[in-house]
């Protein structure tokens, strides 16, 4: 039986460990979604993880509505990008962009249009913006004609995060964004080859894949899952109906990774009393399949290992205030505070300013 420190194939990237690093919103990018210079130093600092999935990036203006996050739809963008993931590789580290189109979670006054769903529906709550915490927005239902330009604007984010120097890509399926949108039916009211039957609704999950797969290569693509319970309003009446089917096709495909987030009833960043359908899904999918959602110590990720269920683990809020944490995993060493109140700030405090575990047995 594998443990965290042993290497694990995903696809052509070979990860020294199975202790991968979330995908983590972090707002450190411009008003133009442009990356800024300490973005490098930041990812640098976590280059022992043995697959850094960066935060969600934008595929479009349209897809990205989070206050200062980054994108890969321009070439000022992907400029910018090159030397976060040069930095990184310095550092010995690997590292794939999460291609990321927020569907009907974003705000007209960051993305300048009315947002896009699967439906005409609206999200619950409130939405950050620059202005601060404004009410969602009603979204409108795409049209079938606009349906090739989302694809479009996928592949050309592929294209972008592989000149940007990533090791590959993640396609953001997952929390309640736009592909999640279509896939279940509580947000999914189409009657036309996209909507209705559990098929149709992984429609457009299969196709953006194909796409991102004939610029990246399958061994080069990898997709995230939020399969069990509600996530940001987007819910699903029968979700086993859709997920074991969507992580069968998934494996037809031969990508090389399926995360999923299984948050569970004591979840500290979102809570889920829908069983987890991880063991559904191992059975289908026949990739490397790695589980997220409060992971915080070495024995809760071994036992996932254990289970059978899991071939690697990825650790989000752990990795925030501790960029050394497979280090303090292996030893046992005790994992620094992180500071929630910076966690969406601009600038290098609480993102490059947390110390590793031998700058403080120095100190």
């Amino acid at each position: 039986m594998p443990d965290l420190f042993s290497p694990i194939q995903l696809g052509a990237i070979a990860a020294p460990n199975r202790i991968l690093m979330a995908p983590l919103t972090r707002g450190r990018a411009d008003r133009d979604a442009v990356p800024t210079p300490i973005m490098a130093d930041y990812y640098a600092q976590r280059a022992g993880a043995g697959l850094i999935i960066s935060e969600a990036t934008g595929i479009s203006r349209q897809g990205l509505g989070w206050p200062f996050a980054p994108g890969l739809w321009t070439d000022a963008q992907v400029a910018a990008w090159r030397p976060v993931t040069e930095a990184l590789h310095a550092a010995g580290g690997r590292i794939v962009a999460q291609l990321w189109h927020m569907g009907r979670q974003v705000h007209s006054s960051v993305t300048g249009e009315q947002p896009v769903s699967a439906s005409a529906t609206i999200s619950p709550g409130h939405v950050h913006t620059y202005e601060g915490r404004q009410p969602y927005e009603q979204a409108r239902a795409l049209d079938l004609d606009e349906l090739p330009g989302i694809l479009d604007s996928y592949a050309r984010a592929t294209e972008n995060a592989l000149a940007a120097g990533f090791d590959g890509v993640q396609i953001h399926a997952a929390n309640g964004y736009l592909i999640d949108q279509f896939l279940r039916d509580g947000s999914n009211h189409r009657t036309d080859r996209y909507g209705g039957s559990v098929e149709n609704r992984i429609r457009l999950l299969d196709e953006v894949t194909q796409r991102v797969v004939a610029i990246a290569g399958a061994d080069r693509t990898g997709v995230r899952l939020s399969p069990n319970g509600e996530s940001q309003g987007v819910d699903d009446s029968a979700p086993e109906a859709v997920f074991v089917p969507a992580a069968r096709r998934l494996s037809e495909l031969g990508i090389a990774f399926l995360e999923l987030r299984e948050p569970g009833p004591d979840g500290t960043f979102g809570r889920s009393d829908a069983p987890k359908l991880s063991p559904a899904i191992r059975k289908v999918f026949d990739g490397p399949l790695v589980v997220n959602s409060d992971f915080f110590t070495r024995d809760a990720a071994q036992a996932a290992l254990d289970s059978g269920v899991a071939d690697a683990v990825s650790f989000g809020r752990a990795f925030l205030a501790n960029p050394d944490l497979p280090v303090r995993l292996r030893s046992g060493a005790p994992l620094n505070e992180g500071n929630v109140k910076t966690w969406y700030s601009q600038g290098p405090e609480g993102y490059i300013d947390y110390p590793a575990l031998a700058e403080q047995e120095a100190a």
